[in-house]
């Protein structure tokens, strides 16, 4: 038996342009593309020796001329779609000089996550707008539950694949193995940490802001900082790869 070379992978800057209101821009794709017509975030292919922030920078100004100010990195996933393999490194912007236009012959709309999107969306765009419906801040009400959904450990993971249609699944992890197990069961997002090392827990030493961008560099889902961190703390775990932060509250 012959086996087939696996697929070319094809690295693919994509921006999620966050308007102050939390509505995000969607283009469609123009004629002569693969899926003409169908809407998806802006971006494009990463050159050799460009940086996944470099070429979103270059991508938008070609395709919408607006300069950005500063990308955050949130999350990489990949796609098989027939006309190719693609690695997309998704990256928030919440800073831009310009006023997005269309300079490739595309449709533009700001949309609210919460809406109901153009249609027909690129199959890997759905995922993404469901992901941007979760919180900046996830409120830990206990081990095993959040205020969105319920929290499973490592050795819980398969009870994912049951739950009810549209409910929210995170996990707890700390390891990169585990993070990318939660994905594929799948997950909706997940908990690393801790961060900070918690004085009262010599036994468990904290991540780090290094070691937590080290654990969640090129997340195939939205990542959440936990332990030692609170609301204030939402940039500085942006900037490392967070979704946003995660903190315990009082169970009511």
């Amino acid at each position: 038996m012959t086996l087939l070379p696996a697929r070319k992978v094809t690295e693919v800057a994509v921006g999620v342009l966050v308007r102050a209101d939390g509505a995000v821009l969607l283009a469609d794709r123009p004629a002569g593309k693969p899926y003409p017509g169908y809407w998806e975030f802006p971006g494009g292919k990463i050159e050799p020796g460009e940086s996944v922030a470099q070429a979103l920078a270059r991508e938008l100004h070609e395709e919408l001329g607006i300069s950005v100010a500063a990308s955050t990195p949130w999350v990489t996933f990949e796609f098989d779609y027939p006309h190719a393999y693609v690695r997309l490194h998704f990256e928030r912007v919440y800073d831009w000089h310009g006023t997005p236009h269309p300079r490739e012959g595309q449709r533009l709309v700001f949309c609210l996550p919460a809406a109901t999107p153009p249609a027909p969306l690129l199959p890997a765009a759905i995922p993404a707008l469901r992901w941007l419906l979760l919180p900046d801040v996830l409120r830990l009400t206990g081990r095993k539950q959040s205020n969105i959904g319920p929290l499973l450990a490592v050795d819980e993971l398969d009870a994912a694949r049951a739950r009810p249609s549209g409910e929210w699944v995170g996990a707890f992890v700390d390891t990169r193995a585990d993070l990318e197990g939660a994905a594929k069961l799948p997950c909706d997002f997940a908990v690393v940490g801790p961060v900070l090392t918690d004085p009262r827990r010599s036994d468990k030493p904290g991540l780090g802001w290094r070691g937590f961008e080290d654990l969640a560099h090129r997340a195939p889902l939205p990542v959440f900082a936990f332990g030692g961190v609170v609301a204030s703390d939402l940039d500085q775990a942006r900037r490392h790869g967070a979704h946003g932060v995660a903190q315990s509250v009082p169970a009511a």
